[in-house]
C-alpha cells in the first residue's frame, strides 16, 4: 500500500462537542425565516479531515443562515478520535463503513456497531434536510470528484454549484446505501437533492480549499447563505466545463487475491475497448468499451465485496 505524506494538520474539533440539538457534534443554525433546510457533513470518514478543516472555517467565519435552517454536522467523530499519523487509514472506521449503513433495513434493524449507532443519532437531520453536502477525499491522488449517486436532480444541483471538472453518476456500492442515496434523495419525484464532493488525495493541502470552496458555492445556491458572504470568501476559479462521467460497472473484489493489472491513475482513460483491468482467482475484468474511465481505482481497503474502481465513460 502506498503512502503519502500528510500536508494538514487535523483540526480541534473539541470546542463543537455541544451543540444546540442534544446529539454530540451537530449545530442546528436557525435563521427564523422560511426557507430551506441545508446540511453539510464532514468526517464521515475518519481519516477524511478536509470536510472537518471547511466546517471549522465557517464556523470561525461566524457563519449564520439568511434563511431556513442550517445543519453543521461532524459525523465519525470517534473514528476521528484515533487518528494516528503513523497508521493514518486506522481511522476510516471503527466497525463498518459509516457510509454504507444508510438504508432503513440497516438502520431500523437490529443489527449494532458504532457506525450504525452514530448514523441513528444523525438520521433525523439528514431526513429533515432539503439540500445536503457531504464532504469526502480519497486515499489515491485524483482531480476532485462530485459525486451524483444515479440522480439526475443531483447532477443540476452539481451544476449549480459549478465545480469540480468532473461529476460521477455510479451505480451505488453491493456493500450497502450512501446518505447522499437515502430516501427522497434518490427520488426523481422529491426536490431533495444531495451531492457527495471528493476533494483530492486525502492530505493534501489542496484538498482543503476544495473543502471549503465547495462548501461556500452549495451555501450560496441553496439559498440560506447570502451570495455577496459567500463570494466574498472564495478563493478558487471554477473549471471552465464541467463534464459526467456515468459508471456502467463497477469492479468487486470477490478475494484477498484481487489485482490490478497495473498502478491506474484516478480519472485515467483507458483508450481500447478489452484492455485488461483487473484479476481474482481466476476471474477477468477487461474495458467494456474505448476510452474507458476508471474512477477511483485503490487497493487500499482490499476485502471481498468491497467496490475496488468503477468502470465509466464521459456523457
Amino acid at each position: 500500500m502506498r503512502r503519502f505524506p500528510i500536508e494538514l494538520a487535523p483540526p480541534d474539533i473539541g470546542p463543537y462537542r455541544q451543540g444546540n440539538t442534544g446529539v454530540d457534534y451537530v449545530h442546528v443554525l436557525d435563521s427564523g425565516r422560511p426557507g430551506p433546510g441545508v446540511m453539510i457533513q464532514a468526517l464521515t470518514h475518519g481519516n477524511e479531515f478536509c470536510g472537518a478543516i471547511a466546517l471549522d472555517y465557517l464556523f470561525r467565519e461566524k457563519l449564520q443562515p439568511a434563511a431556513g435552517r442550517l445543519t453543521l454536522a461532524f459525523a465519525n467523530v470517534a473514528a476521528y478520535a484515533r487518528f494516528d499519523f503513523d497508521d493514518p487509514d486506522r481511522s476510516r472506521y471503527l466497525d463498518e463503513d459509516y457510509n454504507r449503513v444508510w438504508g432503513d433495513d440497516m438502520l431500523l434493524g437490529a443489527r449494532d456497531s458504532a457506525e450504525l449507532r452514530r448514523a441513528r443519532e444523525l438520521r433525523p437531520f439528514v431526513d429533515a434536510a432539503d439540500l445536503l453536502l457531504d464532504l469526502h477525499s480519497m486515499h489515491e491522488p485524483c482531480r476532485p470528484i462530485m459525486v451524483c449517486a444515479k440522480s439526475e436532480k443531483s447532477v443540476a444541483l452539481a451544476r449549480r454549484i459549478g465545480m469540480p471538472a468532473d461529476l460521477l453518476v455510479d451505480t451505488g456500492h453491493p456493500a450497502g446505501l450512501r446518505m447522499i442515496e437515502r430516501n427522497a434523495f434518490n427520488d426523481p419525484a422529491s426536490p431533495k437533492a444531495a451531492v457527495l464532493i471528493e476533494c483530492g488525495q486525502h492530505w493534501e493541502t489542496s484538498s482543503a480549499q476544495v473543502a471549503i470552496d465547495t462548501a461556500l458555492r452549495f451555501l450560496k445556491v441553496s439559498g440560506a447563505v447570502p451570495a455577496a458572504w459567500c463570494d466574498a470568501r472564495l478563493r478558487l476559479a471554477p473549471p471552465p466545463a464541467q463534464r459526467v462521467i456515468r459508471v456502467t460497472e463497477p469492479v468487486v473484489a470477490r478475494t484477498m487475491n484481487f489485482r490490478f493489472a497495473r498502478d491506474f491513475g484516478g480519472l485515467e482513460v483507458l483508450p481500447s475497448r478489452g484492455t485488461l483491468v483487473a484479476t481474482d482467482a481466476g476471474a477477468e475484468w477487461r474495458t467494456p468499451y474505448d476510452d474507458c474511465v476508471m474512477v477511483m481505482p485503490s487497493m487500499t481497503h482490499l476485502k471481498p465485496g468491497t467496490t475496488m474502481v468503477r468502470l465509466g465513460r464521459y456523457s
